[in-house]
């Protein structure tokens, strides 16, 4: 005989694909029936009549519900949630009544925000943003990602992403890939359309991934910047003043002087520079010796400058070697990190990505949630 406490605590195991929390907390669970010869019907409610992981949550309920003593088949009935009971599943992310905003600014948000800049394109700024990201999650740590490069958008073809985010009413679900939550200007484009937006346009596409968009707690939160130091970077710095800078340059001393210039900006919006990333570094020969082909020191000398420049210490988190393993990753939509885990390159970003993981984050003046007793 099947026993209904441990249907529903399989059930418990089952995760939304987007929301990343269980189907029995979330509202989504209607109805559990069985029978005496041990089939289990369950009727499971979708957000949007168009949802485009059914599948997924249908065979995730199969999958847990097969693994308890005594079932004999299982059957899973998909509804639509009503108006009122997605009213209701808003309520239990967000809070009844809560007031919109960007939840990353709260007073008790502990979520670290990286601006991933560069002073100019091609040096594999938007690769180092997802695996790091990548490298953090498979850690365990919640992280997102938002692709801010809304002219030059790369996230979602690194992450493999194709399907597009789920909205319910106003709030948008990332796409989720290898645990990071993801969204991009891209997801809502046709094919390889080009997006020829001015200013006011990309602040507000901005704004609206950062308030619309559902990402949960998260643990970090890394924003793709395009090259230099124009709207979206004075954006970002306006839209999230406690946002920390990570600048990537290359070795060659032309480009370290440019990206000197990304991480100055630190000085006009009172962000911090959290470090400086040199990408590039040097080819690894099969005989093991190395060719520097853009030249060596860029990357010191950036966070030297910036140090200086800034009057506090700007570390050089990691050197990351040039490796053909790293592009096939970025064609493929599988990061490095996770597909060549023994190659130099996954070692020197899991580094950074550990190093910047391990940074404590103050609680001063932050709410604790606790009473004291009299």
């Amino acid at each position: 005989m099947v026993d209904e406490k441990s249907v529903r605590a399989a059930l418990g195991t089952v995760m939304d694909p987007e929301l990343r929390r269980p189907i029995t907390e979330l509202g989504m669970l209607k109805d559990v029936q069985i029978d005496g010869a041990g089939n289990v019907r369950v009727e499971v409610l979708l957000t949007i009549a168009g949802c485009p992981l059914r599948e997924t949550i249908t065979a995730d309920v199969e999958r847990a519900l097969g693994a308890v003593p005594g079932t004999a088949d299982v059957s899973v009935q998909l509804e639509v949630m009503s108006a009122q009971q997605r009213q209701e599943l808003k309520d239990r992310l967000r809070g009844p009544g809560a007031a919109r905003g960007i939840p990353f600014n709260q007073p008790s948000s502990l979520t670290r925000v990286y601006a991933v800049a560069s002073g100019k394109g091609g040096v594999g700024k938007s690769s180092i943003t997802v695996n790091l990201a990548c490298a953090m999650a498979a850690r365990g740590l919640r992280v997102g990602v938002i692709d801010a490069d809304v002219h030059g958008f790369s996230v979602p073809g690194l992450l493999g992403i194709s399907q597009a985010p789920t909205r319910v009413d106003e709030m948008i679900l990332p796409p989720v890939a290898y645990g990071v939550k993801a969204i991009s200007i891209g997801m809502f484009v046709t094919g390889n359309q080009p997006v020829a937006w001015r200013g006011p346009m990309l602040h507000r596409a901005l704004e609206q991934f950062l308030t619309d968009v559902y990402f949960g707690d998260l643990d970090a939160l890394f924003l793709d910047l395009p090259p230099g130091t124009g709207d979206v970077a004075i954006s970002v710095a306006q839209l999230l003043p406690s946002s920390e800078i990570l600048v990537v340059t290359t070795p060659q001393a032309a480009a370290a002087e440019v990206a000197e210039r990304a991480g100055s900006i630190a000085a006009q919006t009172g962000q911090q520079v959290a470090g400086v990333i040199e990408n590039m570094s040097w080819l690894e020969l099969e005989d093991g010796s190395r060719m520097e082909i853009f030249g060596s020191g860029g990357g010191a000398a950036v966070a030297e400058r910036l140090g200086t420049a800034l009057g506090a210490p700007v570390p050089l988190l990691g050197s990351i070697p040039l490796e053909p393993r790293l592009r096939e990753g970025g064609d493929s939509g599988r990061p490095i990190v996770l597909s060549a885990e023994d190659s130099a390159a996954a070692g020197a970003l899991r580094g950074i990505a550990n190093a910047l993981a391990a940074r404590p984050r103050g609680l001063a003046g932050r709410p604790l949630g606790v009473t004291p007793r009299s």
